[in-house]
């Protein structure tokens, strides 16, 4: 499931395996701040799409009870995140080869799991990726598992003006990305047996929503 190189929209340095992300060097605390309220005490994570890493190390960091799963279908970002982990203290597993537009990429997840969070990939990959998510996420989880995304998102006339220009950046690049309306990932989160819990707004105009499995 390897692609040949990775989607990022900024330059990343490196350092041997180790990538550095400029955004994720801006967002990492905050993301992990926010995940460390919403995730129950002794959480085992599955981040699919972890990129450098660097969002992985935060999590664990931030909340030394938490078992964090990363991957990733690029092979070099996979590396980096191996090599970021080794300062995890042990509660970062070795990164999968994980692409969620493949059918069944679920089975090489071992089990159990509290939650699959991934932060700013559906915007940047075919509906087909999101879509593929929210069915692995059904599969995998137990009832009041939770389902949680971070990114930009498309709400209405409340839609922040720079949201909207990034979408049409993104459709610019491939018209199968684009910012997603938040309706329609609640939409599909319903379709498999999610309803969302929680909305929290972060900076940059960036949202993490939680969902969670079988929630009235």
């Amino acid at each position: 499931m390897t692609r040949s190189s990775p989607i990022a929209l900024e330059d990343r340095g490196q350092t041997g395996a180790r990538l550095s992300s400029p955004s994720a060097a801006r967002n990492r605390e905050v993301i992990a701040a926010a995940l460390a309220r919403v995730l129950p005490q002794g959480s085992r994570v599955l981040e699919i799409a972890s990129g450098t890493g660097e969002h992985a190390l935060a999590c664990v960091t931030g909340r030394a009870d938490l078992h964090w799963q990363p991957s990733d279908p690029d092979a070099a970002s996979r590396a980096s995140i191996d090599d970021w982990a080794r300062d995890g203290a042990g509660r970062i597993a070795p990164a999968l080869d994980l692409d969620t537009q493949q059918s069944g990429w679920w089975q090489a997840v071992p089990l159990p799991l509290s939650a699959v969070f991934c932060a700013n990939m559906i915007h940047i990959a075919p509906w087909k990726a999101a879509e593929g998510l929210a069915e692995g996420a059904a599969t995998l989880l137990d009832e009041g598992g939770l389902l949680i995304l971070y990114g930009p998102f498309l709400e209405g006339a409340d839609t922040a003006p720079s949201n909207l220009d990034f979408d049409a950046s993104l459709k610019a690049r491939d018209p199968r990305w684009g910012v997603r309306a938040r309706e329609d990932v609640e939409a599909l989160a319903a379709r498999y047996g999610f309803s969302l819990l929680q909305r929290l707004e972060m900076p940059a105009n960036n949202l993490v929503l939680v969902f969670a499995k079988g929630a009235p």
